[in-house]
This record gives structure tokens, sequence and C-alpha cells, in this order.
């Protein structure tokens, strides 16, 4: 009997929803079972099928307990000892349950997925820095961001925890970062190795036909006819700087609305508060749409029609994205793949990485200038523009950020991980 494919589990703290990580894990997913592997979750939230995966709610960053110790953790530089001792206890109740994970479902290899890199769960982070040091197991430590990255964990009464686990320097353990800079970072910060993988797109999956129900999407957000539609495809998080995308609206003086598609998520509905509040300010129309968007299609409890990110992004004129600081850039690759004109901040990962490989964009660097505003209104108002745009920057992102792409770093990530197994 020849030797099985080796079977790979995936662990997060969520593995739901629109967020960027569960996104690009998908992509992850399909590129290796195409490639003949099986795949296994573990997390504290899924949408992947019951028999493959292991739910452990104290894995999910949203469990109480968890934000408990968050709350202790980075709120000053001293924890209580009752936060230690609960740290200590999730940690032990999670590693069983990753011992039991690996051997229910044969793991061979194991992709953490920014679980090792961003604190979001402590517990998590340590418990599978133990198991992998226990064990063994290979390990891919998939990092999206990392801790230093981000303001929130600046005051910090974690960093014994944060050395020990985010992170961790152990031979099984082989780092992917999705920029240069975060591998450069990672070096300097810890002296690993680190290999880049970008993130990236179907480019070979052909669009549908937009049909009636996608068609729905301009009425039911209540855009009038002739009023355009402006996209912003983020969390509502401060560093995603939506206020930027406020002021365009209002300095455009075309009809237009602003539509933001995901919810605030871990950080809080303060920053949603004030966009709002500034939105009033400039007269602009803002539509907070994340109850009517998901993963897939469907309804809201009250019937209302649910629609996911293609719907969105095909019905928008034109995307807005104007964050500071991005990991890569999953909203950007989204943009390109759905023929979407965009208007972004030049952000330093876009410089420095994507910028290079040729993408036309309307670009500002740190606030919304006339050239951009004044390019911005031509491509609204000259569809021919739009799309000669948009099919240059979808030949550029086939080229570069392809499945194929993705696929080619995995085979020799893979090998060197599991050798002759693969």
């Amino acid at each position: 009997m020849p030797p099985r494919q080796a079977h790979i589990g995936f662990v997060s703290t969520r593995l739901a929803s629109t967020d960027g990580v569960s996104l690009e894990t998908a992509k992850w997913v399909k590129v290796l079972t195409s490639m003949g592997y099986e795949c296994f979750f573990f997390t504290g939230e899924s949408e992947w099928p019951a028999d493959r995966t292991m739910l452990v709610a104290e894995a999910h960053f949203k469990h109480p307990e968890i934000r408990r110790i968050n709350a202790d953790l980075f709120d000053d530089y001293r924890r209580s000892a009752g936060t230690s001792l609960r740290i200590r206890a999730i940690k032990e109740h999670l590693k069983a349950h990753l011992y039991q994970f690996v051997r229910r479902f044969q793991v061979d290899l194991l992709v953490a997925e920014n679980v090792l890199s961003l604190p979001m769960n402590v517990p998590l982070g340590l418990a599978l820095a133990e198991f992998i040091a226990e064990t063994g197991v290979p390990t891919i430590g998939h990092h999206h961001d990392f801790w230093w990255e981000r303001r929130r964990y600046a005051v910090s009464a974690a960093h014994d925890y944060l050395r020990a686990a985010f992170p961790p320097t152990l031979r099984a353990v082989r780092h992917v970062v999705i920029n240069s800079f975060a591998g450069h970072q990672l070096a300097l910060q810890t002296g690993a190795g680190y290999t880049v993988i970008p993130n990236v797109m179907d480019f070979e999956m052909p669009l549908p036909p937009v049909d009636e129900y996608a068609r729905t999407v301009r009425s039911h957000m209540g855009l009038a006819d002739g009023e355009y539609f402006l996209l912003q495809p983020t969390r509502i998080v401060p560093r995603k700087h939506i206020e930027r995308a406020i002021e365009l609206a209002r300095r455009l003086e075309l009809p237009c609305a602003l539509v933001i598609s995901h919810a605030s998520g871990d950080e809080g509905d303060a920053y949603a508060l004030y966009l709002r509040e500034y939105a009033d300010l400039l007269g602009v129309r803002l539509i907070f749409a994340s109850d009517s968007v998901d993963t897939r299609r469907g309804r809201r409890p009250d019937g209302a029609p649910v629609y996911d990110l293609a719907d969105m992004y095909r019905q928008a004129d034109l995307v807005t994205y104007p964050s500071d600081i991005e990991g890569f850039g999953n909203a950007f690759l989204e943009t390109v793949y759905y023929r979407r004109p965009i208007v972004m901040n030049t952000y330093e990962i876009f410089k420095a990485d994507i910028q290079p490989k040729g993408f036309k964009v309307i670009g500002f660097d740190g606030f919304v200038d006339e050239q951009c505003v004044a390019r911005a209104r031509a491509i609204l108002e000259n569809p021919s523009l739009a799309e000669e745009m948009v099919n240059h920057n979808f030949e550029v992102g086939r080229r570069h950020y392809s499945f194929e792409t993705l696929e080619s770093h995995l085979v020799s990530l893979l090998y060197e991980c599991l050798g002759a197994h693969t």
C-alpha cells in the first residue's frame, strides 16, 4: 500500500467570517487539497466541516476568560497573580486538546494561523509552543501580523509570554511572513529565518455573470439611481483610516455613498461612532453594511438578503483603501481580481513589495490631495479609463499573486518540513 499523503492541521482562534486570516487560510486549504493533502482544523469558531474540526471554546479570542486575561495583560506593566494562574490553567486545557487533535486526525504537520505572532489569545499561543517543544511536530507559523506592529500591545505585562511564544524560536517551526518588511523585523527581533509567501487570489477562476441577486445590492443598500457606490471592504479599525475615504467622498462633489462591508471586530465600537459623526459633519452618506455581508450568500433572521464579498465588489464603482498599515493587503488583491478601480494610501508594504510589480492605482501618500480627488472623479465619470486600469491590474495580479504562485512556494516549504512524506 502506498504511503498516505500528509495530514495538515490548521490552528487558529477563529476560522470563519470575512477576516483576512480566515480568508487566506481558506486559500491555503484549497491549494493544499488540490495537491492531495487532507486538512483539519483546531479553533474556537469554524465554518469548516464538523468531522474535520475540533472546536474548543477557550481557543476563541472572544471567550470571556480570554477577554479578562487580555484586559489585565495589555493595560499596564503589571499583571495580577490571578491572571497568571488563569493563563496556566487554560494553557494546560488547550494543550491537552491539541494532543487529542493531533491523535484523532493523525496530523503530520501543523499550520499556526497568526496564533504564534499576534497575542489575541495568549494561552493558546503558549499551549501550542509547548506542544511543539514536547512533540517536535513540524509546524509552519503563518504570520499575518506581529505584536510589535500594533500599538495596542505596546504597554504590556506579558513580555515573558511574548518572548516565549509570539513567535517561539523552535527547531520544528518554519516561519512564513506575508511581506519582506515583516521578515526583516522577525529576524531582528528573534534571529529566526523566514520565508516570504504573499497573499494570493485564484486568478484562474473566471468570474460568474452578475445575476439578479447581485443586482439587488444597490437597492438593498439604499443607493439611488445615478448615485456612485464607493466600497470600503475592511474592518472598522483606526489603522484603516476610513475618515480619509469619507473626506474623498465629500470632495468628489458627486452623488455617492460610502459603504463599509465589515464590522469593528475585536477593537471596539468607538471608531465606528467617530466615523458616523464625521460623515454627518461633512454631509457624506455612510452605510454600515456588515449585517448584510458574509462569506456566502444567505438570509438574515428577518428574511433580508445577505451578500458575499463578490457581490459587493462587483456592484461597486470605486474601492477605497486608505489604510496606514497593512500586513499585505487582501482587499487590494480582491479589488484587482474583481476588476474594480481603487483609491488608496500607498502604505509601506505596498510601496516595497506590491507597487514595483507594475499596478496602476489612484494613490495618495498620507492625505487625500487634490490630484487624487481629480483622478478618482475622472475614473468615475469615464468608464473606459476604469476599464483600462482594471484590466491591466488583473494581468499583473495573475502573473505575481495566483494560486500557482502559492503552490510553488508550498511545494518547497512542505518538502523542507516533511521531506519524503510529502
